[in-house]
């Protein structure tokens, strides 16, 4: 038999990569907020992956809070991610996924995009999801999934804080408010790369963003979790040193 799966926190992104795995033969063990991994740490076998597939708000607690023996074997895939998140934690080398497609309650996933990954574990997230029909590609270098992970950073981060203008979809934002975009998006990428501490091609990083922006153009712009996005980016932006003119001004009309 093989080495089970962790996964610590089964919504609804758990529970795809859960199914996925499933198909290929792991057994899996879910870790529910009444199920301690201290406590799991002794009582499961030793696992072959731990997917922390929690919200980006609760990352933090969980990977401080991760038992010694599973930090060799983490993967990785929330939301604004970046590798200061992991490495704070003494997280190395972990297994990452920029994922690419919605999941909501009662509905079958919606692909808006391949979803890159890489790490030690790569082959395995990317088997994983094209054994449910979920397309995923798997990345050659820390290099380039830096650049994927500030790539959707941007995209989440421009659809979400424009529309807390201008409301509608990513595709009316990008047909009937292009400018006002680019310039949302030009603050996001000032933080992003300062984040980073690595400069990366603003032409390339925009091209991603309208990619996504056709792959799903009914997507709604505002998320419930805008205005609190809005408020955790002005203050990486204040950490960062960057002025970020555009967001200030849309916090100013809230």
């Amino acid at each position: 038999m093989k080495q089970p799966i962790v996964i610590i926190g089964m919504g609804e992104l758990g529970g795809v990569f859960g199914r996925g795995f499933l198909r290929l033969g792991y057994p899996v063990y879910p870790i529910t907020r009444k199920l301690p991994m201290e406590t799991a740490v002794k009582e499961f076998p030793p696992p072959v992956l731990v997917l922390v597939a929690v919200a980006e708000a609760d990352i933090h607690e969980v990977l401080e809070e991760l038992p010694k023996p599973w930090r060799g074997k983490v993967a990785l895939l929330q939301n604004e991610l970046l590798p200061r998140d992991w490495e704070q934690h003494r997280v190395s080398a972990p297994t990452v996924i920029s994922v690419w497609f919605e999941k909501k309650v009662g509905q079958e996933p919606k692909v808006i995009l391949p979803s890159p990954v890489f790490g030690p574990h790569a082959q395995l997230l990317h088997d994983a999801l094209t054994a449910i029909g979920i397309p995923a590609r798997v990345l050659k270098d820390h290099d380039e999934l830096v650049f994927e992970l500030v790539r959707k950073n941007v995209y989440i981060l421009t659809s979400n804080l424009a529309g807390l203008a201008t409301g509608g979809t990513v595709g009316e934002l990008w047909k009937n408010h292009r400018e006002f975009a680019l310039k949302v998006a030009g603050d996001i990428i000032k933080i992003q790369t300062r984040l980073v501490k690595k400069e990366l091609p603003w032409d390339k990083l925009i091209a991603g963003m309208v990619e996504a922006f056709d792959g799903d153009p009914g997507h709604k712009c505002m998320g419930r979790t805008a205005p609190v996005r809005l408020i955790r980016v002005l203050a990486q932006a204040a950490e960062v040193g960057v002025e970020a003119a555009k967001l200030k001004e849309i916090q100013g009309k809230m």
